[in-house]
């Protein structure tokens, strides 16, 4: 018997910024040292051409192509994307590392034909030390993997594109990523998720979480501090609540909802821990949940609140005096 061909793989690295060039060369290195060798490394510059002419002449072995549509991450990564033509494309961040075995281990999912898309764990790997009152179930503030998520390979809603594969064909069909919708400056928009989302909503396929497929994600020593999380989970507020109005309405955080019911359990298991002297860092902890819920919840607001005032607002087109 004739064995099952493996699917080629392109990998797709959105870029801006020269201040990360040590990061970038860092992760093209580990993506060069993957076992399950790719198709090819597309470098996607988003509107900089210092860094495209310095990423043409020294980066060697990948393709390097301009950002094609307008600034932000969803175009970056929708211009690597549309240049490939393997039937699988793997997305990863500028500022990430990953042991040789990730690809190969992303991969093995889609021998199902159901599966749509894959995504690995993520650990911090904090500039400094890890903040004493960040809550493990908060890790995705810092671009980590929170505790409440599978701990084996298992079916999810949704993966985080700072490491994850898509079936090519299912990618194309929704058109990628939405563009004009992501993070660009202090804006942070879920853009994975909504993708995620219309992806599955297409023919009904689905994702799947493969926890050993870890990559570890740099953390800058600006993004430990409690103003920068703060601000994080009330740009995660108005996202989600932004991301809702794009697609089904409030139906589409159903895992939202799911985490949410699961914090109260973390304050009293964090408390109880400060409660039985193992330590003050228990007690930040469960407030560092409090106030996190509360900055979401805040930016859910505001960003209901901008909605229904952009949707009363008199058009004016054609208007003259």
């Amino acid at each position: 018997m004739e064995p099952t061909p493996r699917p080629a793989v392109s990998i797709v690295i959105p870029t801006h910024s020269e201040q990360r060039w040590a990061s970038l060369v860092r992760t093209v290195a580990a993506v060069k040292s993957q076992r399950y060798t790719p198709a090819e490394i597309i470098v996607v510059v988003d509107h900089n051409p210092a860094l495209y002419r310095r990423a043409r002449r020294d980066l060697g072995g990948v393709t390097v192509l301009e950002n094609l549509y307008g600034q932000g991450v969803s175009g970056n990564r929708n211009t690597g994307a549309f240049h490939t033509s393997t039937s699988l494309i793997a997305f990863v961040d500028d500022d990430v590392i990953m042991g040789t075995d990730w690809l190969g281990s992303l991969v093995v999912p889609f021998a199902d034909p159901r599966v749509i898309g894959a995504g690995g764990g993520i650990a911090p790997a904090w500039e400094g030390p890890e903040p004493r009152w960040m809550p493990e179930e908060f890790l995705w503030a810092v671009g980590g993997s929170y505790a409440g998520l599978p701990t084996t390979t298992s079916r999810v809603r949704n993966v985080w594109s700072a490491g994850m594969v898509v079936r090519r064909s299912a990618f194309l069909a929704v058109g990628g990523f939405r563009t004009g919708f992501g993070k660009l400056g202090d804006r942070n928009r879920p853009e994975d998720t909504e993708l995620c989302l219309r992806m599955s909503a297409l023919d009904g396929g689905h994702w799947m979480y493969v926890p050993d497929a870890m990559i570890r994600h740099e953390v800058p020593a600006e993004r430990s501090t409690f103003a920068w999380f703060l601000r994080r989970c009330y740009a995660e507020g108005r996202g989600k609540v932004a991301m809702a109005g794009l697609l089904d309405g409030t139906e589409s955080l159903g895992s939202e909802r799911d985490y949410l019911r699961s914090l109260p359990r973390a304050v009293l298991r964090n408390l109880a821990h400060a409660g039985r002297g193992r330590g003050f860092a228990h007690a930040l902890k469960a407030g560092g949940v409090l106030a996190g819920v509360a900055a979401a919840g805040w930016g859910g607001v505001v960003e209901t609140v901008t909605a229904r005032r952009t949707e009363r607002r008199p058009e004016t087109v054609g208007a003259t005096r």
